[in-house]
């Protein structure tokens, strides 16, 4: 028999807490009934803070979880948000390449007047004449 998804019946469960109660091993229950240790606790627990009516719950996750978020479209009013917040990161990131271009046309330029006033010629490759 798989162990998945069995069902036990609500008086199995409330003779299994009872012989809980009366002094019996979980971990021997758990040896003879195959039924996990956590199981057994759950089911003890359940019929002390409520009897019987504790063991009697619907098989599945309980209502009342946590909702999924529908899937909706985007407002207009978002998307123009979206895409103007998108704009505006371009634009910084475009003023900061400028203004790295300028300082290194700028130290270009000092270098370039630098090795003029040495005599030397501006240019990387020497001619040879």
């Amino acid at each position: 028999m798989s162990r998945k998804n069995r069902v036990f019946a609500v008086e199995f469960k409330v003779l299994t807490a009872q012989r809980i109660l009366n002094g019996e091993s979980v971990s021997a229950l758990n040896n003879e009934l195959g039924i996990k240790r956590s199981v057994l606790y759950r089911w003890l627990e359940a019929y002390r803070s409520e009897g019987t009516s504790g063991l009697r719950r619907p098989i599945g996750r309980p209502p009342g979880g946590m909702p999924r978020p529908s899937p909706s479209r985007p407002s207009p009013e978002e998307v123009a948000a979206r895409h103007i917040a998108e704009l505006q990161r371009k634009v910084g990131q475009q003023a900061v390449d400028i203004d790295f271009l300028r300082r290194a046309f700028k130290r270009v330029k000092t270098l370039r007047q630098n090795n003029m006033t040495s005599g030397e010629t501006a240019s990387t490759e020497r001619s040879e004449a």
